[in-house]
């Protein structure tokens, strides 16, 4: 993904001279970047809360608007709650910003928010009650509200629901990676309080990739965690803004770009949560189904985009995009277009043979319901 390029350079502050008040219970931190639009509001929720024994650190990636200055608005305002640091350089994803937001936090429970969504009024104390209630790592919010982009229509997400109270998921770790496999639990970063103790401690962070950077993310906590709350309270607003990456329109080649970045470079960090888990050491077959998961789910839009995409453009592409990420093993890039097309080709071999089968299903059907019909008359 190319980088966006810095507008101006900015001094970045050291996470060594923290602010002299108490030290917070949460530690509220905000990825952000060109997001005048949004970050008053989101603010302005935490100003609200009912709940005051927090601190909020943003991490502004290079903004080239007005963002920093309304941030900096609401200083006084938090009245030395409210952190600003800055990235070095743009970093294009959340996940950078993220795990620079982390050392400057004192909380014993971190929540990673994004710029342009709010919380409700009671959303930190309700957390935090529970959290303190059943001695959770974590706690999953398993609903939420969505709202759209200037906030006149606010409803509750529209999944079900796996639990109607608090419940903590089971600490055996084969029924959590099961549980994964069946959709059990979303993987977006802003669902979760989570005790700093347990990032810290098994050195889980953000990989540097966009999408997906939350999901390899949540699955370290799934393997590490040992109190895994999940809750119905809805607390959090999800605000679909404009600037949302998701809802980009993309070609095809860029689908296919797009999702393989959290392949390349996602997958190694994956696999080094798992490289340090002794369960993971002495059962190697739950080590490789979690990535055989995770590559199927990120291939699944892989292969649809690439029914469009010429094998020789998805190659160039590839090459392109790449290269210099694989080095010396660029050698793997053609063994992986191959294997794209392929596997289109596989995908079409079965959708052929599939509307067979249905076809010849359907004529028998037809037969059959000709002779009752003659049956009937007959009798």
């Amino acid at each position: 993904m190319a980088k966006r390029k810095q507008k101006f350079s900015r001094d970045t502050r050291k996470p060594n001279n923290p602010p002299a008040f108490n030290i917070p219970v949460i530690s509220v931190i905000i990825a952000m970047y060109n997001a005048e639009r949004y970050i008053g509001d989101a603010l302005n929720s935490l100003l609200a809360q009912t709940f005051q024994n927090f601190e909020v650190i943003i991490v502004d990636d290079c903004s080239t608007d007005s963002s920093c200055a309304v941030v900096e608005s609401f200083v006084e305002r938090f009245n030395g709650r409210l952190t600003l640091t800055h990235t070095e350089t743009n970093s294009g994803t959340c996940a950078i910003p993220r795990n620079v937001g982390l050392p400057f936090s004192r909380g014993e429970y971190i929540f990673f928010a994004d710029a342009d969504d709010l919380f409700t009024k009671t959303a930190l104390e309700e957390m935090y009650t529970l959290a303190r209630k059943f001695d959770a790592d974590v706690v999953y919010l398993d609903g939420h509200y969505d709202a759209d982009d200037d906030l006149k229509e606010i409803k509750p997400a529209d999944y079900p629901m796996a639990v109607s109270t608090p419940t903590l998921e089971p600490e055996n770790l084969p029924e959590r990676i099961k549980r994964i496999g069946q959709g059990r639990y979303t993987l977006p970063t802003w669902d979760k309080l989570v005790r700093r103790r347990l990032l810290v401690e098994n050195k889980i962070s953000f990989p540097p990739c966009r999408p997906s950077e939350d999901d390899v993310w949540t699955f370290g906590l799934l393997f590490y965690a040992k109190n895994f709350l999940c809750v119905p309270n809805k607390i959090y607003i999800r605000r679909f803004s404009e600037e949302s990456i998701t809802r980009d329109k993309k070609t095809p080649l860029q689908v296919i770009n797009f999702w393989l970045q959290p392949i390349l470079l996602g997958l190694k960090h994956l696999d080094e949560l798992m490289r340090r888990h002794e369960f993971f050491k002495a059962n190697p077959q739950y080590r490789y189904a979690v990535l055989d998961m995770f590559v199927q789910w990120k291939f699944n839009a892989i292969f649809r985009a690439s029914q469009y995409v010429m094998p020789a453009d998805i190659y160039a592409a590839l090459k392109r995009e790449y290269g210099d990420k694989f080095g010396e093993h660029d050698v793997l890039i053609p063994a992986l277009a191959t294997a794209l097309n392929t596997q289109y080709r596989i995908n079409v071999s079965n959708r052929q043979k599939y509307q067979q089968l249905a076809a010849q299903a359907q004529a028998r059907i037809a037969e059959l319901d000709a002779e009752i019909a003659c049956l009937k008359v007959k009798e």
